[in-house]
């Protein structure tokens, strides 16, 4: 992954991409806490507590600076933030994106908005090759998602993510620079 500086603001026409912020911590809980968020992706757990936030934000800063990762904080034009959205580096000139948003936010083009800026970030800025991007198979409005931004399904990966004991499939999508 190609080095910056400075971690990166995008700005989309709704929106404010930038760096993850303590102040954002409150935020974060208000919207995790809910357990649909783990039940839909496999790294969120619940309950989800101030300290898993305040884990996440280190974590996320220094992935930053360890050039393994971006993770964006995805904000209104007021700069409140409602979700969030990342890239992480998979070697080979390739990265992972993940996104989640507020409830409130849901089914209004937030995370499609997000993901299309970054995935240009990440092939222009970053010169990555491949982003790819995976689902659980109960949550298809992700996948729905990642068609939009152009992504086209790659594989099925089967029992590929344990959660709760469980093992769950994970449909893999991807784009390519070209």
């Amino acid at each position: 992954m190609k080095e910056l500086k400075e971690f990166p603001r995008l700005e989309t026409e709704r929106l404010i991409l930038s760096q993850l912020e303590e102040k954002d911590i409150p935020a974060i809980v208000e919207f995790l806490k809910h357990r649909i968020y783990s039940d839909l992706t496999s790294n969120i757990p619940y309950p989800y507590t101030e300290n898993d936030a305040k884990l996440w934000v280190k974590m996320s800063k220094e992935a930053f600076e360890g050039k393994t990762g971006f993770t964006f904080g995805i904000r209104n034009k007021e700069e409140e933030l409602i979700g969030a959205i990342g890239l992480h580096d998979r070697d080979d000139d390739k990265a992972e994106l993940g996104y989640w948003v507020g409830i409130p936010y849901w089914n209004k083009g937030y995370v499609t908005e997000a993901a299309k800026a970054i995935v240009d970030f990440g092939f222009k800025d970053l010169e990555l090759n491949k982003i790819y991007a995976t689902h659980f198979l109960h949550n298809p409005a992700s996948g729905k998602i990642m068609e939009k931004i152009g992504m086209v399904q790659e594989a099925l990966l089967k029992q590929h993510a344990k959660k709760d004991g469980e093992y769950h499939d994970l449909a893999m999508y991807s784009i390519f620079k070209d």
